[in-house]
């Protein structure tokens, strides 16, 4: 093994607090289901309030069948429950972490993100209202 740079202190902190493989894996599968933009744009709108597939799929002009099939996706993940009442089943984010998560992801992009693409997307609530 090579020499290390890094101070005895340094090297002990390092081998005490990384996390196992195992976990390491387990975080890698946490982030992946992120890797979606409709995931993140559902996961968004289930941020707002519980909504059902039709209303979900309505709202974010998406296929019903397409929601259905990412919303299995972050249910298997942990990231959504579900509550029914009746025949509608009403789709929510299952933890407040889901929400910080998503938070200090887009915290973190506006701050390092060129000022030309942070607006590019901005609206008025007016023109939302539209």
């Amino acid at each position: 093994m090579a020499e290390l740079i890094a101070s005895v202190k340094t090297c002990d902190l390092v081998r005490t607090y990384l996390p196992s493989n195992q976990d390491l894996a387990d975080m890698c599968a946490f982030f992946s289901v992120f890797c979606d933009v409709t995931r993140v744009k559902m996961l968004s709108a289930l941020s707002i309030d519980e909504l059902c597939v039709g209303d979900l799929a309505a709202l974010l002009a998406l296929n019903q069948t397409t929601v259905s099939h990412q919303l299995k996706i972050l249910r298997d993940a942990g990231l959504v429950t579900t509550r029914r009442e009746g025949k509608i089943i009403f789709y929510r984010v299952a933890s407040e972490h889901v929400e910080t998560v998503m938070n200090v992801g887009a915290g973190y992009l506006l701050e390092i993100l060129p000022p030309s693409r942070k607006n590019s997307d901005e609206r008025t609530d007016a023109e939302r209202a539209e």
